[in-house]
């Protein structure tokens, strides 16, 4: 089948992309500008009380982080400070919203795996994919997943189990490229039992709170706007992050998370906006 203009055009602006990608991380190296600062992150401390959550799920610690974008700001030496950074929270789970890559990835594959692989959550790591990820090739992410102990939830669910107790870990495929399937996840979804969702995209709420089975949606994919005013929030916004674009929000009764991301993707600069991992605590 045939391509369309418009998809020939999409197609020569993502290999351009690419190409940009690989040589201002190349002379980024050169430079020494691509290593590890504990000053560069800010973790976020939030409590979230979670509807029908057991005694045995009190203080239940979840520690999210979210677009990644390995190869381009966050390189290998950032990423193994990050999950220090991560396992120093003791997390009982960790969730990561998506965008894994940007637009390399052949070359992302052995180093993201060594790193990811170092996570050390008590129960289980369990992801989602972003919009970049399928633009950049779904399986192979997937492929790092599995090799770095990573479930991918996508369209699927992970249950933590305590006792007679559980706790439901819900995620959606990207919104933006047409994946998700909230279907699949709500006929797999156990009833009266406490969820949570993870949603690349942020304004996927508006949709998941109107089933009224989440008490909590994690997401990432805005990187915060990138540039943030003090007491205005982000004047940037885009598709899929005009209304949640960061921090939290309460959206038909279900708690919307967005975390500010780790990476950025086309453009570097990050003003009053830090890289974020976000450490939750459940009651």
């Amino acid at each position: 089948m045939r391509k369309t203009a418009s998809e020939n055009r999409n197609d020569f602006i993502f290999i351009l992309r690419r190409k940009l990608q690989g040589r201002i991380s190349k002379i980024a190296n050169k430079l020494n500008l691509r290593k590890f600062d504990l000053k560069d992150f800010k973790i976020e401390h939030i409590d979230v009380k979670l509807p029908e959550l057991s005694m045995e799920f009190r203080n239940y610690v979840i520690v999210l982080v979210s677009d990644i974008h390995f190869g381009q700001w966050i390189s290998a030496d950032r990423l193994s400070g990050v999950v220090n950074l991560i396992n120093n929270s003791s997390p009982d789970l960790v969730a990561i919203t998506g965008d894994f890559v940007s637009y390399l990835l052949d070359d992302s594959i052995k180093e993201m795996t060594i790193q990811l692989r170092n996570l050390k959550p008590h129960d289980a790591a369990v992801a989602v994919l972003g919009n970049h990820d399928h633009w950049a090739g779904a399986e192979n992410v997937r492929e790092i997943l599995k090799k770095s102990n990573i479930y991918d939830i996508s369209n699927s669910i992970y249950t933590v189990s305590k006792g007679n107790s559980k706790l439901n870990v819900a995620g959606i495929d990207s919104a933006m490229v047409k994946k998700d399937r909230l279907d699949l996840v709500l006929e797999k979804l156990p009833p009266n039992e406490p969820a949570i969702l993870l949603a690349h995209e942020p304004d996927f709420a508006a949709k998941s709170s109107e089933t009224k089975r989440f008490g909590l949606q994690l997401s990432g994919h805005s990187h915060g706007g990138q540039f943030v005013i003090p007491r205005l929030g982000t004047p940037f916004r885009g598709r899929f992050f005009l209304k949640y674009p960061l921090g939290k929000y309460e959206v038909n009764g279900m708690i919307q998370y967005t975390n500010r991301g780790l990476g950025t993707n086309a453009y570097w600069l990050r003003i009053n906006c830090p890289p974020e991992i976000t450490v939750i605590s459940l009651s």
